[in-house]
C-alpha cells in the first residue's frame, strides 16, 4: 500500500507534460500543500516549490500540522515534477473574535495553467469553531474570503485557466468559492477538488445556479468519512481506501494509491452511513438558532480556558464546570431538550456501532473455536452472554 509521499518517490521523476498530465494524486498533493508553515519563512512575492522546501528543512516534524507534511514538502522540493513551480499569493487571515480562520496558495502549473490551494482546519479553536458554525449560519468568514480570493486571483491572472482545491473545510471553501464565482470565472475553471471537506446548508445549493460548474466539481471521501458527509453534497462524490479507521481516516497521508491514482471503493461502510443518517435527521429536525445554542454551548467549554489552540488548552476545565452550567441554564427549557434528544442519538448510534463491531469479533472467535473443537456451542454463547450483560 502506498500514499502521497510513496508517489512522490515513485512519480517525482516525471515532470508534468502532455504525457504524463496533471492528475487528481498530483491534486491531492497541492490541497495539502496549503497546510505547510509557509507564516514562519520569509515569503518572497514568488518562490519556488524547491526554494520552500529549503526554507523549511530545518523545521522539527513536530512544527507541522499532520505527520507526513515534513516528508511531503521535503519530496516535493527534490522532484522533477514540482520542485520548479512558481509560487505566489501566500494569504493567512486568522481571527478569534470573528471565528474566522482563512489561508490560501496559488501554485503556478504552467504558463497557462494555476491551481487555487485553500487550508483547512488548523489546530485553532475558533478556526474548528467556524466549521460548527456552517451547521446553522447561511454563509461563514472564511468561504467569503475563499470568494474574494478566487475574484483577486482570477483578475491578477487573466489568461489563465484555472484548478482548485483543499482538504477539509478548505475543499468546502472551494467549492463555495466556485458556485458562488461570476460565470467568466467559472467558464475559466477546469476542475474543483474537495478532499473529505463538509457540505452545505440547503439554502446554498439552492440560492446558486451551479448547472455550468456543478460537473467541474468533484468529492473524495474516506469509506468511513464523518467530516466530508456533514451536511448536504450534490457534487460526484468518489470513495477512496484510507488504512485508518473511523475520525482518523480524515488524515490523506492514509489514503491509499496505486500508480497515479486513488484506489477507489464502491460504498461507503455502514458506520459512515449511520452517521451521516444521525447528522441528516438532526440537521432536519432542529432549527438553526438550536443548533447555534448547542454549538456555542459546547465551545464555550474551550473558550473558558483562553487558549487559542488545542495544543495550548491545559488542563482546567474542573475549573470552568460553573460556567459551563451557567449557560447550559441560559438555554430554553424546548433548546435543551433538542440537546439532548441529539446527543442521545449520537451516543446510541456510536453504542450501536460498537456493539456489532464486538458482536462481529466474537463470532469471528466462536467459529474459529469451533472449527477447532475446542469448546462446546453452548459454553461459547454463555461466555457472549457474560460479556453483553457488562
Amino acid at each position: 500500500m502506498a500514499n502521497i509521499n510513496n508517489y512522490l518517490e515513485w512519480r517525482g521523476d516525471i515532470p508534468l507534460s502532455s504525457d504524463f498530465p496533471f492528475n487528481e494524486v498530483d491534486s491531492m498533493i497541492m490541497a495539502r500543500f496549503s497546510y505547510l508553515l509557509f507564516d514562519k519563512i520569509e515569503m518572497k512575492k514568488k518562490e519556488t516549490i524547491k526554494s520552500i522546501s529549503l526554507k523549511m528543512k530545518d523545521f522539527p516534524n513536530e512544527k507541522f500540522l499532520y505527520n507526513g507534511d515534513k516528508e511531503m514538502i521535503t519530496n516535493l522540493g527534490e522532484s522533477e515534477r514540482f520542485k520548479n513551480l512558481i509560487v505566489t499569493d501566500f494569504v493567512k487571515n486568522n481571527n478569534r473574535k470573528q471565528e474566522k480562520q482563512f489561508g490560501a496558495i496559488v501554485i503556478h502549473l504552467s504558463d497557462s495553467e494555476l491551481y487555487i490551494s485553500y487550508i483547512g482546519t488548523d489546530l485553532t479553536i475558533y478556526g474548528w469553531k467556524e466549521d460548527f458554525n456552517m451547521g446553522f449560519m447561511e454563509h461563514v468568514p472564511c468561504q467569503l474570503m475563499g470568494l474574494d480570493y478566487l475574484k483577486e486571483i482570477a483578475a491578477k491572472y487573466p489568461n489563465k485557466k484555472i484548478r482548485i482545491g483543499g482538504h477539509s473545510k478548505g475543499g468546502n471553501v472551494a467549492i463555495y468559492a466556485a458556485i458562488t464565482a461570476p460565470r467568466e470565472i467559472q467558464n475559466r475553471i477546469i476542475k474543483v477538488y474537495n478532499y473529505d471537506g463538509p457540505g452545505f446548508n440547503k439554502k446554498i445549493i439552492e440560492e446558486y445556479e451551479t448547472k455550468n460548474i456543478i460537473d467541474k466539481i468533484e468529492t473524495y471521501i474516506p469509506q468511513d468519512s464523518i467530516i466530508g458527509r456533514v451536511l448536504y453534497h450534490k457534487e460526484k462524490t468518489t470513495i477512496v481506501l484510507s488504512l485508518e479507521k473511523g475520525i482518523y481516516e480524515h488524515d490523506i497521508f492514509s489514503w491509499q494509491i496505486t500508480r497515479d491514482n486513488l484506489i477507489k471503493l464502491a460504498k461507503n461502510t455502514d458506520m459512515s452511513e449511520t452517521i451521516d443518517k444521525t447528522l441528516t435527521e438532526w440537521v432536519e429536525t432542529t432549527t438553526d438558532k438550536q443548533r447555534e445554542i448547542l454549538i456555542d454551548a459546547i465551545f464555550e467549554i474551550f473558550y473558558s480556558t483562553d487558549a487559542d489552540t488545542f495544543a495550548d488548552m491545559t488542563s482546567n476545565l474542573g475549573k470552568n464546570i460553573p460556567k459551563i452550567m451557567k449557560k447550559y441554564t441560559e438555554i430554553p427549557e424546548s433548546d435543551k431538550k433538542v440537546v439532548s434528544d441529539m446527543l442521545f442519538r449520537i451516543v446510541k448510534t456510536n453504542m450501536h456501532v460498537k456493539i456489532k463491531e464486538e458482536q462481529k469479533k466474537f463470532e469471528d472467535f466462536k467459529n474459529e473455536y469451533i472449527a477447532k473443537g475446542k469448546l462446546a456451542l453452548e459454553e461459547l454463547d454463555k461466555k457472549y452472554l457474560s460479556f453483553a450483560k457488562k
